[in-house]
């Protein structure tokens, strides 16, 4: 099985308001940049986006050690939220989970590949995080703009 390194992160100006994403998939010695973003949304959305793009990308199944600074993606795995929240039909306390869209597509990428999350601290020491927030802050300030 291929081991693909992927970072990602999010950003959001206003929240909800225009927001982006990027990533950065490692795979031996190639790496490839992706971004993106949407006029209204919330920081956490794009953190979600960011996995479930950079996921989407991969052809086989692979084993990834996904890195990110959000505490909400990371924990709701490693901390078996989603499952239960899955096993609830996405309902906590009579009310629907916040991104059930976006987490369901989660749940089939990381049942398609072996994926580790792996909580690195934001706007540290990490040169691939700190890229990926560059990537993200650009398309929610293309978006600000109008472009």
């Amino acid at each position: 099985m291929k081991k693909v390194t992927i970072y990602t992160d999010g950003a959001c100006s206003g929240n909800p308001g225009p927001g982006g994403w990027g990533a950065i998939l490692k795979y031996g010695e190639a790496e490839k940049e992706i971004s993106g973003g949407d006029a209204s949304t919330t920081n956490n959305r794009m953190e979600l986006m960011a996995a479930i793009e950079s996921l989407s990308l991969l052809k086989e199944p692979c084993e990834v050690e996904l890195y990110s600074d959000s505490k909400y993606l990371v924990d709701s795995i490693n901390k078996e939220w989603l499952f239960s929240w899955e096993e609830m039909s996405f309902v906590k306390k009579g009310k629907p989970v916040p991104n059930t869209d976006l987490w369901k597509r989660i749940l089939g990428l990381i049942r398609m590949h072996s994926v580790t999350f792996i909580w690195v601290k934001g706007h540290a020491s990490n040169p691939y995080n700190n890229r990926c927030d560059e990537l993200a802050v650009g398309e929610w300030k293309k978006l600000k703009a109008g472009l």
